[in-house]
């Protein structure tokens, strides 16, 4: 019996420690309507190619902080936020076709500047520090 409770808490002990990682973000306009979606990515595709996100979670935007839970096992990552005001799945971009006109958010606290996107390099998160939940707000144009 004892050597069944000693497996029993073994198995339960390996499985829940430490690959449940908890992303909130902060800083969302609920009035702006639509979804805020969480991409998860390894180097490839980092930040535009959704397509290759590793993990991808999307709800409506209710509050001004919501809170994300993801199953992760990999050595480093970086994250992108994106609110999706007009739901199309992708980053809108303003009138002039250049700069996004949706609020969106970063790894690492890195943002869309003059000439482009966040790289990978400077937007990655280790495995020790994601496991210890990350935070992210959300910037509009």
């Amino acid at each position: 019996m004892n050597i069944m409770f000693a497996l029993f808490f073994i198995l339960q002990t390996s499985t829940t420690v430490a690959e449940d990682t908890i992303v909130r973000v902060t800083g969302i306009d609920p009035q702006r309507g639509g979804n805020i979606s969480i991409f998860i990515f390894g180097k490839d595709g980092y930040p535009k190619r959704h397509d290759r996100a590793l993990h991808v979670q999307t709800r409506k935007a209710h509050k001004a902080d919501m809170t994300f839970r993801f199953s992760l096992d990999l050595a480093e990552i970086a994250i992108k936020v994106l609110h999706d005001e007009d739901e199309n799945g992708k980053v809108t971009k303003n009138r002039f076709g250049i700069y996004p006109a949706e609020g969106l958010g970063f790894s690492k606290e890195q943002r869309v500047k003059t000439f482009g996107p966040p790289k990978f390099k400077k937007s990655k998160v280790m495995k020790e520090e994601y496991l210890k939940g990350l935070e992210i707000s959300i910037r509009y144009p």
